[in-house]
């Protein structure tokens, strides 16, 4: 018998978080995906491809009439929905990275997996570049304000590890940078007293699946004297693109707090 090989890249790709779709639409590959997350937003390309998934649970009827040969998902979490799909002979690749190292590590691998290595690589050079302008404009403040990045309020969250990076890549001090490193929320819960204790100067507020209530924050018992609530520096920020470890954080997310940041340098 002769042996002919078939390992084509992977043509049908599900993408079970947001964080996917944006980097493979940004690497040229966004043809290859045939079902997205109820939560995508971005880009407005990937709005009309089907819908197969929350983050915690999964359509896996429809993902299996789908027929896919890649699923991507992220993080612990979608473990269950990870085990029903290799049940079914699909494969699965579950990221779970945390930091700006990680999701560059994240963009090579990926791009290599749908061959798009090349165009993986501009990619990367294209947020180094970023994070680089960054570096620069961190230069220009004299003293660091001091942030406090709200994730969800009840119970209080702080940011999660690449979020912070970004804040101190700017130019930030995050308040609560030593729990930024905890992959688990719970590890990153913070107390109104703590906030309070350390008077940030800015506050951005940034929930998933929610609007901010801005006016309940500064209503909150003992804030009327912090300094973001004086000052007015507080800010909503969206979480399709703060809260999803893909482009977009440290894309249009660093260009988000820079513009913060110099109106806070020069008020």
């Amino acid at each position: 018998m002769d042996y002919t090989p078939n390992y084509n890249k992977p043509l049908r790709i599900i993408c079970l978080t947001e964080e996917s779709v944006e980097t493979l639409f940004e690497i040229g590959a966004g043809d290859q995906i045939i079902g997205v997350s109820q939560f995508v937003k971005r880009p407005k390309e990937a709005l009309d491809i089907p819908k197969v998934s929350m983050f915690t649970s999964s359509n896996i009827d429809k993902i299996i009439e789908l027929k896919p040969d890649l699923v991507l998902g992220f993080s612990d979490i979608q473990k269950d929905i990870a085990k029903d799909l290799v049940e079914q002979g699909i494969d699965v690749w579950i990221a779970n990275h945390r930091s700006i190292d990680d999701l560059l590590r994240y963009i090579s691998t990926l791009s290599k997996m749908v061959d798009k290595k090349d165009q993986g690589q501009l990619l990367i050079e294209k947020i180094l570049k970023n994070i680089r302008k960054a570096e620069d404009f961190s230069k220009t403040l004299k003293q660091k304000p001091k942030v406090y990045f709200e994730e969800w309020d009840d119970p209080l969250i702080s940011a999660i590890q690449w979020v912070s990076e970004i804040i101190e890549i700017c130019g930030g001090e995050n308040i609560f940078q030593s729990k930024a490193s905890g992959n688990l929320a719970k590890e990153r819960f913070v107390g109104h007293q703590d906030i309070i204790k350390s008077n940030p100067d800015i506050m951005f507020a940034c929930h998933c699946g929610k609007k901010v209530n801005i006016n309940k924050i500064k209503s909150r018992n003992g804030y009327s004297d912090l300094a973001f609530i004086k000052s007015g520096h507080i800010f909503e920020l969206e979480p399709e693109i703060f809260l999803q470890p893909g482009p977009a954080c440290v894309l249009d997310g660093i260009d988000q707090i820079i513009n913060v940041f110099e109106k806070w340098r020069d008020r």
